[in-house]
């Protein structure tokens, strides 16, 4: 990466976010940490926010909602118009707008880091998983999956953070405060798991807010760890030069 855009003041990638004041406590935590997807020190280069009317933990996680994609396609058409290069979300639920959204636009779409599978699939031996973490295991849809390019002969193994406490106060108590600490051990802890009962050959963490424990699970496991940074970064490497 040059100096040129590294300090570049125009940016390429645009990013649709919950709109303003909507997150429970231990989320607007998350998202103080640099990898989380909203804050701008994530990245090597500068990208462009846009905080969508009526999206939330509700309307995009628990119950996609037709009326919020009509507002995201709202917001990725602006964004085209403004000079973004290629559009990403905030949360990776957003797979199951993956279609609309892309049609919607004349530029790339990639709304969740769960496209990443199919790749890193054919990177791993045949007897070889993808482990994949979520936020929330009962919400993941095969249509969420299926609108990410995952289809069912590939072999992956689910695990939901919803099961730890400390992580599941975002859904049970949201004006809570979470100890990030302990969110760590638990993520860490879940991809340990994976490795005893199954042949995991890589991760793939489909929640934005957690690339900041990427690093951890790569250390304490030992595989490969893909997740919203790694496949924001591949793309801005595409797009780069357009």
């Amino acid at each position: 990466m040059t100096n040129t855009d590294i300090f570049s003041k125009t940016p390429l990638i645009g990013i649709l976010c919950w709109e303003e004041g909507c997150s429970p406590r231990g989320l607007v935590q998350l998202e103080e940490l640099s990898g989380n997807s909203t804050n701008p020190e994530t990245f090597e280069f500068p990208v462009k926010y846009s905080r969508v009317k009526g999206a939330n933990i509700h309307t995009i996680l628990e119950n996609p909602c037709q009326k919020v994609l009509q507002s995201m396609i709202s917001e990725a058409c602006k964004m085209e118009e403004q000079g973004i290069k290629a559009i990403t979300t905030s949360c990776g639920f957003n797979s199951i707008f993956q279609r609309e959204l892309a049609d919607c636009v004349n530029i790339p779409v990639f709304t969740s880091s769960l496209m990443q599978i199919p790749l890193v699939q054919n990177m791993l031996r045949k007897q070889q998983s993808v482990g994949v973490i979520t936020a929330k295991k009962s919400a993941l849809s095969e249509q969420h999956l299926e609108n990410a390019g995952v289809n069912k002969q590939m072999s992956i193994q689910i695990q939901g953070m919803e099961a730890c406490t400390e992580w599941n106060k975002i859904f049970s108590s949201p004006g809570e405060d979470i100890d990030i600490s302990i969110v760590e051990n638990d993520i860490v802890s879940r991809a340990s798991s994976m490795m005893e009962s199954s042949d995991i050959g890589a991760f793939v963490l489909e929640c934005t807010d957690l690339p900041p424990f990427s690093n951890a699970v790569r250390k304490a496991t030992g595989r490969p760890v893909f997740d919203f940074v790694t496949l924001t970064n591949f793309v801005y490497q595409g797009i780069r030069n357009c």
